[in-house]
């Protein structure tokens, strides 16, 4: 599973984010190399997430969780 970048709005400004998949979806995010957090996506429920240990506010981590998804539709129609 390959690392990969999004970038997000926050506060009227772009913000760069890696993220590394962790199988199970679950994404781990990064700024540059430091880790902020990991992510979990409801598979069932798109509009749901849970996060462990970020401190995000839920407006951006939102974006992020929207971010991963297009990132992973596009991915599957390759």
């Amino acid at each position: 599973m390959e690392q990969f970048g999004i970038t997000v709005e926050d506060n009227g400004q772009g913000r760069f984010f890696n993220i590394k998949p962790l199988g199970n979806a679950r994404y781990q995010i990064y700024i540059e190399d430091e880790t902020i957090g990991t992510i979990q996506l409801d598979e069932k429920n798109h509009a749901h997430c849970e996060s462990v240990g970020c401190e995000l506010d839920i407006p951006l981590l939102n974006a992020i969780r929207d971010e991963i998804q297009l990132h992973e539709k596009w991915k599957s129609q390759l």
